[in-house]
């Protein structure tokens, strides 16, 4: 998997080279990530990238040209682009397993009033929102979609089995977890995991899992229940 960033920061964003898990899988090649300077491309002396919306409004807009000419720059007969966009389809873990199929993703990252429409429409593949609310860019949710993908790439996490045993894998959230010691002020362990019975713990956090997302997230029954 190839994720190349088009960013106004691209300090920022390969800030990811030296972050946990997603830094260990680009040193081993298990994903690669590129940095793409949008100013770069842009043909204005001072690198200016943005311009006044047509019909008024507050604001800039970023212009067309240099976010094609950088489009084009990474763009391979495989490449799939993303914008990153409060307007776009929101973020979910089914989302996640579709992308992390693709093997090139160019994740566009808009600023000031957004980017110019013609972009979308014409050059944009999907766009993607990790949620209901607006953000000052896109290199953070950009972040987020490298993170949460690279997790279903072979090779990335330590145990094959943790993205299966995840919140959301199976639309439930994830079992109450514990670890040493047995007691912690005055709060122990629940009896069963220390049991040694395997067939008992696994009902046991098949039935914590649905009472957890009974309690936190009833959206997510209802949901499952409707498909």
């Amino acid at each position: 998997m190839r994720f190349d960033v088009l960013t106004l920061f691209p300090e920022f964003v390969l800030g990811l080279q030296s972050y946990g898990l997603i830094g260990k899988a680009i040193e081993a090649g298990r994903i690669e990530l590129g940095s793409i300077d949008i100013r770069n491309f842009s043909r204005d002396k001072h690198r200016r990238v943005d311009d006044a919306i047509f019909g008024g409004g507050p604001g800039m807009l970023m212009t067309p040209e240099p976010i094609y000419e950088s489009i084009q720059s990474c763009r391979r007969a495989e490449s799939k682009v993303l914008f990153l966009s409060p307007q776009g389809r929101v973020l979910d873990q089914a989302l996640v397993q579709e992308l992390a199929q693709e093997e090139h993703l160019i994740l566009l990252c808009g600023h000031y009033e957004g980017i110019d429409q013609r972009i979308i429409d014409h050059y944009v593949d999907m766009e993607v929102s990790i949620g209901d609310y607006v953000l000052t860019g896109g290199e953070i949710p950009a972040m987020v979609l490298i993170d949460s993908i690279s997790r279903f790439i072979d090779g990335v996490l330590g145990n094959e089995e943790s993205v299966t045993e995840d919140s959301h894998y199976d639309g439930l959230l994830k079992y109450p977890v514990y670890t040493r010691p047995r007691v912690f002020q005055g709060h122990e362990v629940p009896e069963v995991l220390l049991s040694g019975d395997h067939g008992r713990i696994e009902a046991w956090r098949q039935e914590q899992s649905l009472e957890v997302t009974r309690q936190k997230r009833p959206d997510l029954l209802k949901k499952s229940s409707d498909n």
